[in-house]
């Protein structure tokens, strides 16, 4: 996929406000298909997030990850007081939400909801942006899933997030069967740390300096 800059795009800092959107870039993918791609998310899309959260018959999605708590079960808005800073790509025909990729600070190895981690208080090292550790996590939807986005997405993504927090360490991690998402991740650079996995419970850590 190929992705282009907009020029004269509006100037940000990361967090944006929650709720605020700028399209940032526009992308094309091998087999034609237009995507925008956006920094942060309006309630239109955060609506559709909900909602793929939420479904039953993305079974990966609720596999190997903790989405359901997180947004369904919990809400975007407490989630975002963790200074997230989410990128999207939005497929400019259907106007549907194809992918997102979100970072923020976390300290390295903090497991997910999907872990049964009580999410109900806010650690200060998931409100300081400038921690070391900033976590990094990936969602393709199923009609978007095999399409040959999400590498040069990713790379723009991390790109963009290392531009605005230069000295941020980033890492990520997830259940040890989800080979999609290991494969994508390890092609991005990272690499996994034992010390920090806890492959008893299938969590495993990958993390790029």
């Amino acid at each position: 996929m190929k992705i282009i800059p907009r020029e004269n795009a509006e100037n940000y800092s990361l967090p944006l406000p929650i709720f605020k959107s700028l399209h940032i870039a526009n992308a094309i993918s091998k087999e034609g298909k237009e995507f925008d791609v956006l920094v942060g998310l309006d309630k239109k899309y955060v609506d559709q997030m909900r909602e793929l959260s939420a479904s039953e018959g993305d079974t990966d999605l609720q596999n190997f990850t903790g989405d359901r708590k997180r947004f369904v079960e919990g809400t975007y808005e407490y989630w975002y007081k963790k200074n997230r800073s989410i990128f999207a790509l939005i497929h400019k025909q259907n106007d549907d939400l194809a992918a997102i990729i979100w970072f923020g600070p976390k300290p390295l190895g903090k497991k997910s909801p999907k872990f049964g981690i009580n999410e109900t208080e806010i650690s200060e090292g998931e409100r300081d942006m400038k921690s070391e550790w900033h976590t990094i996590s990936f969602r393709s939807y199923p009609k978007y899933r095999g399409k040959g986005l999400m590498k040069s997405f990713s790379q723009f993504a991390i790109g963009l997030y290392k531009s605005h927090l230069p000295n941020a360490k980033l890492w990520t991690g997830t259940d040890d069967r989800n080979a999609a998402f290991i494969r994508l991740i390890t092609d991005l650079g990272f690499s996994v740390d034992e010390e920090s996995s806890d492959l008893g419970a299938h969590w495993l850590i990958l993390k790029k300096i």
